[in-house]
């Protein structure tokens, strides 16, 4: 089945497209609050330090689950 196949079956702003962003929202939670708490708490970095790195790696896991979700 193409893309363009299953872009029709579910139609623009069907619930189809509302779980990808689900998906994506919950993969850059989970990637921030992982690296969070392994900074905090592991490393014993600083508070600043933290959630830097939790934004940015955030931000990656973000790109990157909207990459495979459009897959």
């Amino acid at each position: 089945m193409t893309r363009e196949r299953t872009l029709r079956a579910a139609g623009p702003g069907s619930v189809g497209a509302m779980k990808n962003w689900r998906y994506i929202g919950l993969h850059t939670v989970a990637a921030a609050a992982f690296i969070f708490l392994l900074q905090r708490f592991v490393l014993h970095a600083s508070l600043e330090s933290c959630l830097l790195w939790a934004l940015v790696l955030g931000g990656c896991a973000a790109g990157l689950a909207y990459s495979q979700s459009n897959r």
